[in-house]
């Protein structure tokens, strides 16, 4: 998941991936899941190396490599995080984007401190997150480099905010920032969702250690949507 090569990357923590951040660094991979055990979070128990039995050497550095290495084993959906300034438009490739609450509807994205788009979507007070389509590689690869006009080699409309609808993508999401937290090199920015796209028959891009990736067409149910209280 982190080691597309991608050179000239805007400030993500993800190479590859312009202003990303790596899902899960914050604790949950999923925020709101406060029912599920996370070692050394919340009194759970720490997390040793080279743990053997009754051995007890808590790791007091966490090299990066490695951190990379073990977080691109969790695959994640790929979105491009769009906005307007009434003038231009802005947008970068987003992988750390999760739903957060369902009452009141919030989600959440994390875009690195060091991102040039960040400071427009903070400024204009609203987003939209396209949510990509297997087909739109393209356009995340895109949407994940800095410099050049992003727009100029796709097709976009706006949502009720004004933000870019990306033409192609699965669906998409209409929010107004609600709140921004710091959280290490990158900032937590929390949409109340506004408005909400009807999502495409096309399967979702993927990414996964390093590459992209799709899914493939199944008719086993493997389980069904969990509830409110269960989900979220």
């Amino acid at each position: 998941m982190y080691d597309y090569a991608d050179p000239g990357m805007d400030g993500g923590a993800n190479p590859g991936m312009d202003d990303h951040a790596n899902p899960g660094t914050d604790g949950d991979a999923y925020p709101g899941m406060d029912d599920h055990a996370h070692p050394g979070i919340a009194g759970q128990p720490a997390v040793y190396a080279n743990a053997a039995p009754g051995a007890h050497t808590m790791i007091t550095q966490v090299d990066s490599a490695q951190f990379r290495s073990v977080l691109g084993h969790f695959c994640t959906g790929v979105t491009v995080v769009t906005a307007h300034d009434g003038t231009t438009p802005v947008g970068f490739a987003c992988q750390s984007f999760a739903a957060l609450s369902l009452d009141p509807p919030l989600v959440l994205f994390c875009p690195s401190r060091t991102s040039r788009t960040w400071p427009v979507i903070e400024q204009a007070g609203r987003f939209t997150v396209n949510l990509l389509s297997e087909n739109q590689r393209e356009v995340s690869a895109a949407f994940g480099k800095p410099g050049a006009d992003k727009f100029a080699s796709v097709e976009w409309g706006p949502a009720p905010s004004g933000s870019p609808i990306l033409r192609g993508a699965l669906t998409w999401v209409d929010c107004d920032l609600e709140a921004v937290h710091e959280a290490g090199d990158h900032y937590v920015a929390i949409g109340r969702v506004r408005a909400l796209g009807d999502p495409s028959s096309d399967r979702p891009l993927l990414f996964y250690r390093g590459q992209y990736t799709g899914t493939e067409a199944t008719r086993t149910q493997l389980f069904a949507w969990a509830g409110p209280d269960d989900w979220l």
